[in-house]
């Protein structure tokens, strides 16, 4: 339980640190290292209280329900989300907005993404398993 309640505390540390050095410069976004983003997805309209967001980390890939996967997509498009792969194209034409953020580093250079989508299908087929977030 101890465990539990130390990565729990962990955890919030750096998504606490994360937000503080989202809109730094560099230095201090060095302050987490290796490669990691905090994402957010939001549903609805653009002033929806239906948020989520986590702390990715990916070195090791943790914080994230798909870190593992989400961490080898980015890799694979050098931290670049919108250079990930399109996966099954194939979604239904349904207007459910899902607007999606991403801000850290990647191989020391900041990233930020961000971008809203029709559906979370689309969403999906477009960024891979990196605003997978655990319901």
């Amino acid at each position: 339980m101890t465990h539990t309640i130390l990565r729990t505390v962990r955890g919030g540390l750096l998504a606490a640190l994360a937000l503080l050095t989202l809109g730094t410069s560099t230095p201090a976004e060095a302050a987490l290292p290796g490669n990691w983003l905090y994402v957010t997805v939001t549903r609805g309209q653009a002033r929806s209280s239906d948020t989520r967001g986590t702390l990715l980390l990916c070195d090791p890939p943790q914080g994230h329900a798909r870190a593992v996967k989400a961490c080898a997509e980015l890799a694979g498009a050098g931290g670049d989300v919108g250079r990930i792969p399109l996966k099954n194209g194939m979604c239904v034409q349904v207007y459910a907005p899902v607007r999606v953020t991403a801000r850290g580093v990647w191989d020391g250079r900041p990233v930020a993404y961000e971008h809203t989508f029709a559906n979370s299908c689309v969403m999906a087929a477009r960024t891979g398993s990196v605003f997978a977030l655990s319901s």
